[in-house]
């Protein structure tokens, strides 16, 4: 089979959720090493439960998904204030956009699919995420609140607006509700029309609580996990698939979404690929050169699914060409025996814990390897009015 096709991508799904349902707990779903195992020292956190359930509603295995929405519900929502904790023992209070982005994304994906509960959590993560995450004023979302929703943090990311797109697609795909695509497009404006086109296309992805960009945050802590210093080419790749998927759902997409995707995506490959050295590195600087060359999977998962999103909207032979490349690479280096994703690897391609430890979820994967068959008809090669 050659890598990316349709059969070798069907397999290697199914070797993946084969390891994946080991993440399963009493509280959701917990953080797996390298062999598959349950890391005992991590209780579940948010992130990975809504991720989890995300996947598997998007794949239909309900009786894990209905597991992931009862953990949402009965571990990890805040009774009292309303929204969820970051952490299933409650051991962190604050209430923050990124796991509300994934709380919303499941919720949202488990309706589609039909999962019990799920319409009810979507209300509830809607209207939690609308009423104390939304900013109408800066068009964007703020980024971590106390838990009693009294005290709002001064940082604004890019991130977490970045995955708030993603819900906001999976939310309105499962209401009809357009003024979610009408926030997206907003949040895109901001941080890819404007920022990002401002830096030569590599995106912004700190603020201060006016949003003035922060371009040296954390340059003493560069392998930050989610709060990198510099530029990360697999959130721009990230960006590029979000605004092709924003272009399709938009009835009266703006012009400028799909070309700004590509010029996400070659910028990304401008800087980061490396024709002697496979995969892509975490970061680079405000030039383009690698600052932490540590090879991530969900870098590489980001930048197949850019790549495919990209050729199936234009039909240009340079995205295609790139999957390709890409899937090949993910083929030999990133998939283990196992059917799991090597999280992390040194820039020699060994195997590396410099940022992460372990393998902790399957979404970056799930999502890349069933994008091409989601694209479907409706992302056919061709002009906007020929769909």
């Amino acid at each position: 089979m050659t890598p990316g096709d349709p059969d070798w991508r069907r397999e290697r799904l199914d070797q993946l959720l084969a390891v994946a349902r080991g993440a399963r707990t009493d509280h959701g779903f917990g953080w797996l090493l390298d062999d598959g195992s349950l890391d005992p020292a991590r209780p579940p956190e948010l992130w990975i439960t809504a991720r989890m359930t995300y996947v598997w509603s998007l794949v239909r295995e309900h009786d894990l998904a209905e597991h992931g929405v009862r953990a949402l519900r009965e571990v990890f929502e805040d009774v009292e204030h309303g929204g969820w904790f970051d952490v299933s023992d409650g051991s962190d209070p604050a209430k923050r956009c990124y796991g509300h982005d994934f709380v919303l994304l499941a919720a949202a994906t488990a309706s589609s699919a039909g999962v019990e509960g799920g319409s009810a959590l979507l209300d509830d993560a809607a209207r939690v995420h609308r009423e104390h995450f939304w900013d109408p004023a800066a068009g964007r979302c703020v980024e971590e609140w106390s838990r009693d929703w009294t005290a709002l943090d001064g940082y604004r990311g890019a991130n977490a607006n970045m995955h708030a797109v993603e819900a906001f697609l999976a939310t309105a795909a499962a209401t009809g509700g357009v003024d979610w695509l009408d926030r997206a497009l907003l949040i895109a404006e901001r941080v890819v029309g404007v920022d990002a086109r401002a830096h030569e296309w590599r995106v912004v992805e700190h603020f201060d609580a006016d949003w003035t960009p922060l371009p040296e945050l954390n340059r003493d802590r560069p392998d930050d996990p989610f709060r990198p210093y510099g530029a990360t080419p697999g959130h721009a790749l990230e960006w590029a698939r979000l605004l092709v998927e924003l272009d399709l759902a938009l009835a009266d997409p703006p012009a400028w979404l799909v070309p700004a995707a590509e010029s996400l995506a070659e910028r990304a490959v401008d800087d980061a690929l490396d024709d002697d050295h496979p995969l892509l590195p975490y970061t680079t600087d405000w030039d383009g050169t690698p600052v932490v060359a540590e090879r991530f999977h969900w870098v590489m998962a980001e930048a197949v699914s850019a790549a495919e999103s990209l050729a199936a909207r234009t039909g240009r032979a340079l995205h295609a060409g790139l999957a390709a490349r890409w899937w090949a690479e993910i083929d030999e280096h990133v998939i283990d025996d196992d059917g799991s994703w090597r999280h992390e690897l040194s820039p020699t391609l060994e195997p590396s814990s410099r940022t992460w430890t372990g393998r902790p979820d399957a979404y970056h994967a799930v999502n890349a390897l069933t994008l091409p068959d989601r694209l479907g008809a409706s992302s056919q090669p061709g002009p906007k009015g020929s769909r």
